[in-house]
């Protein structure tokens, strides 16, 4: 890697970049709102913030409303050994830790007026490295965790509003948070997709109605988002291992 290509400038756009590389990678925001996956945690990149991508690190992202930012793309060992020489065993700690950081005001500082910088000059672009890994060594606190996902507020959603067409964007809006990003948190605390957690929630509730009450099979399709009871049948098979009539004998059987 030339020095010349260690600064850059970049627009992210709504499309979703997935990839990893061999060197590490920080990503400053300047402007906007990036949202990352990185290896199954998601996390936002905005103002006063940035992402560390260690090498080889599987990582997505993307923004709905575009983000700008400043990214310096690490070249290996021997360059951190000469250009930062007794620095360069902090700066390898920083590197390895995965996930967002936030900057205080002076570190901010540095960011913005480099934005301004001609980072495509190699010596600028090298000597603003240097300085950016310098400032950071100063142990920058870890971003805040973010709470987890708002599930009882989902479940009491779901269970409202089952019978009509259900949306991901609605579950987003409920925790305040991107599509792309919800997706990124449900990955990682459910295991599953918003659609496919939206459409078990669904079933439990149909199977409950089932056995606590005795309300024909295509009624209860139809509470639960169902216009086909066959398509109803067949989930519900999916999802416990038996048609729903079987289900409501079991219950009585026992």
């Amino acid at each position: 890697m030339s020095s010349g290509s260690i600064l850059s400038l970049r627009h992210y756009r709504h499309d979703l970049i997935a990839h990893s590389h061999e060197h590490p990678q920080l990503v400053f925001g300047l402007r906007g709102q990036l949202d990352f996956e990185l290896e199954g945690r998601g996390a936002r990149v905005e103002r006063q913030g940035l992402m560390v991508v260690p090498s080889g690190a599987h990582h997505t992202c993307g923004s709905a409303s575009g983000s700008h930012c400043l990214v310096l793309d690490v070249p290996g060992d021997t360059w951190l050994d000469s250009s930062l020489g007794e620095h360069a065993q902090a700066s390898r700690r920083l590197l390895e830790h995965h996930g967002p950081l936030s900057l205080d005001a002076r570190q901010q500082q540095l960011v913005d007026w480099l934005a301004t910088s001609p980072v495509n000059d190699p010596l600028i672009a090298q000597q603003g490295a240097v300085l950016l890994l310098a400032s950071l060594n100063a142990a920058p606190a870890p971003a805040p965790l973010p709470k987890r996902l708002p599930f009882a507020r989902f479940d009491a959603h779901i269970e409202q509003n089952a019978a009509y067409p259900l949306q991901v964007a609605d579950l987003a809006r409920l925790a305040g948070l991107s599509g792309a990003r919800l997706h990124a948190r449900f990955i990682a605390e459910a295991a599953m997709t918003p659609m496919d957690y939206i459409r078990h929630r669904r079933l439990l509730q149909a199977r409950k109605l089932l056995v606590e009450t005795d309300l024909a099979i295509g009624e209860i399709a139809s509470r639960v988002g169902y216009s086909s009871q066959s398509a109803f049948s067949a989930a519900m098979l999916k999802a416990f291992g038996c048609a729903p009539r079987t289900l409501r004998q079991e219950s009585g059987d026992n």
